[in-house]
């Protein structure tokens, strides 16, 4: 059975929420209404809900976000609803279930939210809360920003298994905040940088962990998304076109880094290739060829070099080259900035990547609108490259 995306909507990811004196609570509040609006359907149409959320919990003491959601829009009161947690995945796999249910033929009408408020804390407090969906206590031990350092491990061992080009780290990193400039809710669209902010100087790029410099990690972000998915006879009873998500991949593996990373094959991640090759199938869709447009997971930019290979836009070994001539442009990667450049509040991620690529296959997309955009993929990964949902979305 094929699910239809009805329509969605974001928050502002430039906004500091805690310095507003507004929570998750305003977050719900604010990117619910909007998305039924933009979908044209009303509260009382809404059959289940699906929350995706990392770490509120850590972040805000508040657990039970399915009351939440009603707290904020009370018209959903009577509605079933399940939190779903996935580290940066989380909003991908809200998203699974919430298909899950409508291919059942459970309910037709399905609301998936995402959303993290992660800036009401000190950038090291959040570093360690984050630090939760790694390997707790077995990995980055003693590091000052736990994710950093992981992937920074990722870039020595592609350097190890390959050679790595810090350059081309550089050139990805500038490359997603000139998308965010673009686009009107993007958390960068007002940043600048100097000359040489995104090579080797210690001053103007620091270095974080090891290998990976400032420019290279995505920030800390507060955020929601959410979309209304619809089974296809409620979406024939709306009239109209709307995008559908056509095939998908969910693999998970162990939860530690170097576990992965001791993995043999063609592949630095296995389990990675397989999901992006479950969507490819299950869409009946050729390969990275086809596709118009990718959201691709870069909450560093190693990830997302690693990424692009695992996608097939390049030979294993030769993202880097790719991304020097030019690639990321031709094959549409993250052309709202992608989570460097446009934000990564954790638990929303997933959702605005599907949010984004139906406004894309749509023609809806605005300033950061890929001209001709008929076939998308999002490439969600949670963790090390712990958990991967990609989907392929289809005019």
């Amino acid at each position: 059975m094929t699910v239809f995306v009805l329509g969605g909507a974001q928050t502002d990811f430039a906004r500091n929420y805690a310095k507003e004196g507004r929570g998750i609570l305003e977050l719900f509040a604010e990117a619910v209404p909007a998305a039924l609006a933009d979908a044209g359907v009303s509260p009382s149409d809404v059959q289940v809900a699906h929350v995706g959320n990392l770490a509120a919990e850590l972040f805000t003491g508040q657990a039970q976000l399915g009351g939440l959601l009603v707290a904020a829009v009370p018209e959903l009161a009577g509605v079933p609803s399940t939190r779903h947690e996935a580290a940066c995945a989380s909003g991908s796999t809200a998203v699974l279930a919430a298909c899950a249910d409508i291919e059942a033929g459970r309910y037709d009408l399905a609301l998936v939210v995402g959303v993290e408020l992660m800036r009401n804390v000190d950038g090291q407090r959040a570093a360690e809360h984050l630090g939760s969906a790694a390997w707790a206590g077995h990995e980055a031990v003693g590091a000052k920003f736990p994710w950093p350092a992981l992937f920074a491990d990722v870039a020595a061992a592609y350097d190890t298994r390959y050679g790595l080009d810090p350059a081309h780290l550089g050139e990805f990193a500038s490359h997603a905040f000139s998308r965010a400039a673009r686009n009107p809710v993007a958390q960068a669209r007002d940043w600048r940088f100097p000359p040489g902010a995104f090579g080797t100087d210690d001053e103007l790029n620091p270095v974080i962990e090891g290998g990976l410099r400032k420019q290279d990690c995505g920030r800390i972000t507060d955020g929601a998304a959410a979309v209304l998915l619809a089974s296809p006879e409620f979406a024939r009873r709306l009239g109209g076109d709307f995008p559908r998500i056509a095939g998908f991949g969910h693999r998970t593996s162990h939860i530690g880094l170097a576990e992965k990373l001791s993995a043999d094959g063609e592949y630095l991640f296995p389990h990675l290739r397989g999901a992006i090759t479950d969507a490819y199938r299950r869409a009946g869709v050729a390969g990275p060829d086809a596709l118009d447009v990718v959201e691709l997971h870069d909450c560093f930019t190693i990830t997302g070099l690693v990424a692009l290979e695992h996608l097939g836009a390049a030979p294993p070994g030769d993202g880097g080259r790719f991304i020097a001539d030019g690639g990321l442009d031709t094959a549409g990667i993250n052309p709202g900035g992608g989570l460097i450049g446009l934000g990564h509040p954790v638990g929303a991620t997933g959702v605005r990547m599907l949010h984004d690529v139906a406004r894309q296959v749509r023609g809806t997309a605005g300033e950061t609108q890929v001209e001709g955009a008929r076939t998308a993929l999002t490439l969600n990964v949670g963790g090390s490259f712990t958990t991967v949902v990609t989907m392929v979305v289809t005019a």
